[in-house]
């Protein structure tokens, strides 16, 4: 049997600073954007396109680090694990995940390169395009994993966009190790349909072999077992995993476990302003009610309540207490 741990949740992925701007549809064709998706840029594209961006909100953000602020906002402990440059926009990253109560354990600094920022536009329809930048965050290596951390965490959360690098590659599977080596559980974010193209085949390893809990939506899910439905991606997923939680936009989100399925209603939201950060939030919603003993209707229905909160406004992070949000 584990010992009690120190933390609820440690997320481990990219630190990236939010830069958020609304756009209509045809500045985003312009720019050769797919609506909707996350593209991985270099940093002179960087530049041009926040240039052409306009007036735009500027806040700290990344995947993980989003859900880590989430599981805070529940009164959860939370820490985060993720690579930012001695700059101006690390040192905004560290102290925004330390203000709202999230031990931060950055990883040790590489040369000249600097804090990553994923720029996001945000169009009518509140669908958000994202254009990322991966600076320092995406150098992640296991030697940068504060492996007490890990191993006094009750479940590691391991962001799927991190995922492009071998030496990220060898953190997750560190990471992984770690954790069960102290008897906790591992959690994985699939991130982003391009992203489960990319690594298809080592998704579905981790998901077999390492993965406790799965986070997804369900394109990301359909893309992981190459099917045409989601009623097809839930069984496939059933075969393979433990537990999985899967969001279906205003459909709600089902829970997965090999004995069965059981499907969560949305929250429902006066007006959609931006969906940037819903997924992360409504992991860090399951993940609170998990680390905390609740159901896994009630962890479902956290994960809503938190999403709900994140889509009502622009940015990533909610602007209210969550715990205030729970009522049953």
């Amino acid at each position: 049997m584990s010992v009690p741990a120190t933390y609820d949740v440690v997320g481990v992925g990219n630190s990236l600073v939010d830069v958020i701007a609304h756009a209509e549809d045809h500045f985003i064709e312009s720019e050769g954007l797919v609506k909707g998706s996350m593209a991985l840029i270099e940093s002179d594209r960087a530049v041009s396109l926040y240039r052409s961006m306009g007036t735009a909100v500027e806040m700290s953000g990344g995947s993980a680090a989003n859900t880590m602020c989430g599981v805070a906002s529940f009164g959860g402990r939370a820490a985060y694990i993720g690579k930012v440059a001695d700059d101006d926009l690390g040192s905004v990253f560290a102290h925004d995940l330390r203000a709202v109560g999230v031990v931060f354990r950055p990883g040790n600094p590489e040369g000249e390169m600097r804090t990553g920022r994923c720029l996001i536009l945000v169009s009518p329809d509140a669908q958000r395009t994202m254009s990322t930048y991966l600076g320092m965050s995406s150098w992640l290596h296991p030697g940068d994993l504060d492996e007490t951390v890990i191993a006094d965490a009750q479940v590691t959360y391991l962001e799927g966009y991190l995922f492009d690098r071998p030496e990220a590659k060898e953190a997750f599977r560190a990471a992984a190790s770690t954790a069960h080596s102290a008897g906790r559980r591992v959690a994985l974010s699939l991130s982003d349909s391009f992203c489960v193209d990319r690594h298809r085949d080592d998704f579905r390893g981790l998901v077999r072999d390492e993965v406790d809990v799965l986070f997804g939506n369900a394109d990301e899910l359909c893309s992981l077992y190459e099917v045409g439905s989601f009623e097809e991606a839930v069984r496939a997923v059933r075969r393979e995993c433990h537990l999985a939680a899967v969001t279906n936009g205003k459909d709600g989100s089902v829970i997965v476990t090999p004995d069965g399925v059981i499907r969560v209603s949305a929250e429902p939201v006066a007006r959609v302003v931006d969906t940037t950060g819903a997924g992360d939030l409504f992991a860090s919603g399951f993940l609170h009610g998990l680390t905390s003993g609740r159901s896994l209707a009630d962890c479902g229905r956290l994960g809503s309540i938190a999403a709900a909160e994140v889509i009502s406004h622009v940015g990533p992070r909610p602007l209210v207490e969550l715990r205030r949000l729970v009522t049953f």
